[in-house]
């Protein structure tokens, strides 16, 4: 990783060195230590050096595994599962033989060891500005790698999600009401129009099931997806659940991680089984033509906010509100363009109101969307990375949106 923004960070606040108390699930320790600790451990970046104290239970994976230039455990500080005094005495002793008297710490930091650290003498400063989130914002080519295999792992459970629609039939068309059932009990009351597969009702459920068994077979995993259909679509958050039905949209929003290096990919697809309303048709359109200004819009030297005003602008010139031009709107274009992704799933850079300029190596989404629940909810999401010329796109899927309808738009071409 490139640590000069570390060191700018450590300069300015006039500190010696970098100290990060937490498990693996904290981006920021992932990164700098390159360790993943499923307890807390202390990572210290000081003089250009990481050095790691982990307990005696992880000792010999950490030096095998970390990415630290030296590795410590308890036992070598006389601490043996002592009180929480006797912990941070040895914090103290940890950091004072790396000839560190003052530590920066990030904003979400344990205060209970910013407080002990002080109270043995150790100068702490809060490092307001979250400098590792600055570094970690543009990424290595081999971060890259790895969000882009994410990607591809993404697309294949992305597929499988699609082949569920593709194959689905339509209960009260050609499916019987009386031939379906859910979880092997007749449902007689089952409203004409929803989906079924085979002869069960088709859910968000069964379809987030199938996505999650493909990402687990392609060495990733995800903690919730969103696949939500009608007026749950209208909540860009809504996890979704129940039937899906004919003819409405149908969001797919998947952002797994990857189990082998914990780079997150991103991305989302609308689908419909059927005829879509004249209005939600057009509202498609007019979201992917939004995809596409975004797309135009993210090189280096612009920034985060002319990438989200590129979206706006076409929503707006079409009738619809955006938290730009009303910010208490509860349709329209309800949300930023998209966000930085990498060992988290929402990082740096924003693309929003007063987002920072594009770097090449920065890895963002971009998703614009039109949101009502009287008619439902559209998104598209690619994954991209600025270059230093423009961008490439990561998102290799069609978008399409009535499934079967059309072979789609290839996303994989470079700008």
């Amino acid at each position: 990783m490139d640590r000069t923004g570390l060191d700018d960070a450590l300069s300015a606040a006039e500190s010696d060195g970098y100290l990060i108390d937490a498990a693996q699930d904290d981006a920021n320790q992932l990164y700098l230590s390159g360790f993943t600790g499923p307890d807390p451990f202390v990572s210290l970046y000081a003089d250009g050096r990481v050095h790691v104290l982990v307990s005696g239970l992880e000792y010999g994976r950490a030096r095998t595994e970390s990415d630290a230039d030296t590795v410590e455990r308890h036992a070598d500080y006389d601490y043996a599962y002592g009180g929480p005094e006797a912990k941070y005495d040895m914090y103290a002793e940890f950091v004072r033989e790396k000839g560190v008297d003052a530590v920066l710490m990030p904003p979400r930091g344990p205060v209970g060891t910013a407080d002990a650290l002080r109270a043995r003498g150790i100068d702490v400063t809060v490092d307001d500005g979250d400098a590792l989130t600055e570094v970690r914002a543009v990424k290595t080519d081999a971060e890259i790698e790895a969000i882009r295999d994410a990607q591809r792992a993404n697309e294949v459970a992305m597929r499988a999600a699609e082949e569920l629609f593709a194959t689905a039939d339509v209960a009260g068309d050609s499916v019987p009401l009386d031939d379906v059932t859910v979880e092997g009990s007749s449902v007689e009351t089952v409203e004409p129009g929803t989906l079924v597969h085979g002869s069960e009702v088709l859910t968000s459920e069964r379809v987030t099931e199938t996505i999650e068994i493909t990402l687990l077979r392609h060495g990733c995993a995800l903690d919730e997806t969103i696949v939500a259909g009608g007026s749950q679509a209208a909540d860009p958050h809504d996890r979704g659940s129940g039937p899906l039905r004919a003819n409405e949209a149908i969001i797919v929003d998947i952002f797994p991680r990857s189990k082998a290096t914990k780079y997150n990919a991103d991305m989302t697809r609308t689908f419909c089984v059927g005829e879509p309303s004249a209005e939600l048709r057009e509202r498609y359109d007019l979201t992917e033509d939004a995809l596409d200004a975004a797309l135009d819009a993210v090189k280096p030297g612009n920034t985060g906010g002319d990438v989200h005003a590129a979206a706006c602008e076409v929503f707006e010139e079409a009738g619809h509100p955006t938290f730009r031009t009303a910010p208490d709107t509860e349709t329209g274009f309800i949300h930023s363009t998209g966000h930085g992704i990498g060992l988290d799933v929402h990082e740096l850079p924003r693309l929003s109101n007063g987002g920072a300029e594009l770097e090449p190596g920065h890895v963002v989404t971009v998703e614009p969307g039109l949101y009502d629940p009287a008619i439902g909810g559209v998104r598209i999401e690619d994954l991209v990375v600025v270059t230093e010329d423009g961008h490439e796109n990561l998102t290799d899927y069609p978008i399409e949106f009535v499934v079967g309808e059309n072979a789609g738009t290839d996303r994989s071409d470079s700008s």
